[in-house]
C-alpha cells in the first residue's frame, strides 16, 4: 500500500478502531485500487481518498414504537449517506438486530463502489435499524415502519437519496415506509424509494435482480473458460429474495444449488432446488419470518445439518447469498481442497479479508466480488427510477435484457481493468479500479 494510501487508513484506525466491518472494507479497497493510485498526483493533493472512504453525512435516530400487547419499545435507527459525485445517494435499509454504525457506514461504503460502474448516475447510501422483524406481526411492523419514516423522511427524496430493501426490508415494509412518506410531504415522489409493489410504480424483475445479476456476471466468468453452468453444481448460502433469485436463474441455465443455509444450518438437497415447488417453498420460508432453513429439509425430506456452514460441501461454484464474514479462512480451504472452480460474491463482504486472500491466490478458482456481480439489485432499482421517471413500466423481457446487459459492461469494465494494470484476470481488483477511476473524475471535475 503507498504512503499517502497508508496515512489514510492509519488516520482511520485511530478514530474509528471500533468499527471493524467498516475498516475491513475500507483497508481491503484501498489495497486493490494501489495499482491506480499514482496515476494522477491530483489524488494526493486534493485528499480524495480521505473523501472516498468517509461518508459525506450520517445520520442517527432513535426510532419508538409500540407492540401489540402496548408495550413501548425503542430501536436506533441509521443512514449513511456516503458519495454523491456520480448522483443522488442510493442504498438500501436495513432492519437487523446487527445493524449499528460501523455496519451501516461498511453497507454504505460498499454501496458506492457497486452502484459506480452500473452506467446509471447514482451515489451511494446506506442505513436501517436494530429492529427484528422475525416473529412481529404486520401491525407492529406497520407501526415501526412508520417511526422509522417519520424520523427519516427529512434527509430522503428522488433527487436527494433514494432508499431501497436489504436483509429485513422487503416489498411489506417498503410499502409501509413508501405510504408514511407521502403522507408526511404530501407528495406521490415514486422514486423516492425503490423495491415497491408493481401496482405503484415497482419494477418488473426487482425482487430477482440480485440474484439474476449475479448469475450473468458468472455466466461471462464461465464464458472466459469456455465453460457453462450446464450441469454445474452450486453451493449457496441464505433463502431470502437473492438466493432465490441464484436458484431460479442457475436452474433456467442448466445448473442446480444444492445448498442453502439459515442462522440455524444448512441443508442438502443433492437433486437441487430447481422445480416450482421448491422455488416456491423457499418464498413461503422468508415470509413466514421464522428465519430457519430446516423447514426446507422437513418439506422435501433432505439431510439437515444444525450449526453448520454449507462451504464443506463439495460443488463446482460457491456463491455466498447471506451476510458479512460468513466466509472464514476454515471455509477457505474446504473451498479449495474442494476443487471448487468459480467463488461469485453475490452478498456484501461475506468473506473475511484472509479467506479472501486464499481464495484469490488459489490457481485453480475463479473469484468475483460482489461490488461486481451482486450489482444486478441495484441495477434494477435504478431502472425502476428510470421507469417512474417517464411514468411507463417496461416488460419483464425489458427489464431482464437491460440488467443482463448492465451485468455484461460491468464485467467488461472490471476485466478491462485488471488487464489495463497488468493484474491478469483479477475481476475484484479490476472492478475497484474502474469504479474508483470514475468516482474519482467526477469529484475531481466538481472541486473541493
Amino acid at each position: 500500500m503507498n504512503e499517502y494510501a497508508q496515512r489514510v487508513i492509519a488516520d482511520l484506525e485511530q478514530r474509528y478502531s471500533h468499527e471493524s466491518e467498516y475498516l475491513q472494507s475500507v483497508r481491503a479497497w484501498l489495497e486493490m485500487i494501489e495499482p491506480a493510485l499514482g496515476d494522477d498526483p491530483r489524488y494526493e493533493k486534493m485528499d480524495l481518498l480521505t473523501r472516498m472512504v468517509e461518508p459525506e453525512r450520517m445520520f442517527s435516530f432513535v426510532v419508538p414504537w409500540v407492540d401489540d400487547a402496548g408495550v413501548a419499545h425503542t430501536c436506533h435507527g441509521y443512514r449513511v449517506q456516503f458519495n454523491s459525485a456520480i448522483g443522488p445517494y442510493k442504498g438500501g435499509l436495513r432492519f437487523h438486530p446487527s445493524v449499528n454504525p460501523s455496519i451501516v457506514k461498511f453497507l454504505g461504503f460498499e454501496q458506492t463502489y457497486k452502484n459506480a460502474l452500473t452506467g446509471l448516475p447514482i451515489g451511494g447510501a446506506a442505513g436501517g435499524a436494530d429492529f427484528d422483524p422475525r416473529g412481529k406481526s404486520n401491525r407492529e411492523i406497520m407501526r415501526f415502519c412508520q417511526s422509522f419514516m417519520t424520523a427519516l423522511y427529512r434527509y430522503v427524496g428522488a433527487d436527494t437519496d433514494v432508499p431501497a430493501g436489504d436483509i429485513g426490508v422487503g416489498s411489506r415494509e417498503i410499502g409501509y415506509l413508501y405510504g408514511t412518506y407521502k403522507r408526511l410531504t404530501g407528495r406521490s415522489e415514486s422514486s423516492a424509494l425503490t423495491g415497491k409493489g408493481l401496482t405503484y410504480g415497482g419494477s418488473k424483475i426487482r425482487q430477482e435482480a440480485a440474484g439474476f445479476g449475479t448469475v450473468y456476471f458468472l455466466a461471462r466468468m464461465l464464458e472466459h473458460r469456455q465453460d457453462t453452468l450446464e450441469g454445474k453444481r452450486v453451493a449457496v448460502s441464505g433463502f431470502g429474495n437473492m438466493s432465490w433469485g441464484v436458484c431460479t436463474k442457475i436452474a433456467e441455465m442448466g445448473g442446480r444449488v444444492v445448498t442453502l443455509s439459515g442462522p440455524d444450518g444448512y441443508i442438502y438437497d443433492p437433486d437441487g432446488v430447481t422445480t416450482k415447488e421448491k422455488l416456491d417453498f423457499m418464498l413461503s420460508m422468508r415470509q413466514s419470518g421464522q428465519d430457519k432453513v430446516k423447514a426446507y429439509a422437513d418439506r422435501f425430506g433432505v439431510e439437515f445439518f444444525a450449526g453448520k456452514r454449507p462451504w464443506e460441501v463439495p460443488v463446482d461454484i460457491v456463491i455466498p447469498c447471506a451476510t458479512e464474514n460468513e466466509l472464514d479462512v476454515a471455509d477457505a480451504v474446504s473451498i479449495i481442497g474442494n476443487d471448487t472452480r468459480y467463488y461469485v460474491e453475490a452478498s456484501n463482504m461475506p468473506a473475511t479479508a484472509e479467506a479472501l486472500r486464499l481464495l484469490r491466490l488459489s490457481p485453480k478458482i475463479l473469484t468475483a466480488g460482489a461490488k461486481a456481480s451482486g450489482s444486478g439489485g441495484v441495477a434494477v432499482s435504478a431502472l425502476e427510477m428510470v421507469q417512474n421517471s417517464l411514468r411507463y413500466s417496461w416488460s419483464w423481457e425489458e427489464v431482464d435484457q437491460r440488467l443482463r446487459q448492465i451485468m455484461s459492461d460491468i464485467y467488461d469494465a472490471s476485466a478491462a481493468a485488471a488487464e489495463e494494470y497488468g493484474l491478469g484476470y483479477d475481476l475484484i481488483a479490476g472492478n475497484d479500479i474502474a469504479a474508483f477511476k470514475k468516482i474519482s473524475e467526477a469529484m475531481l471535475a466538481q472541486g473541493v
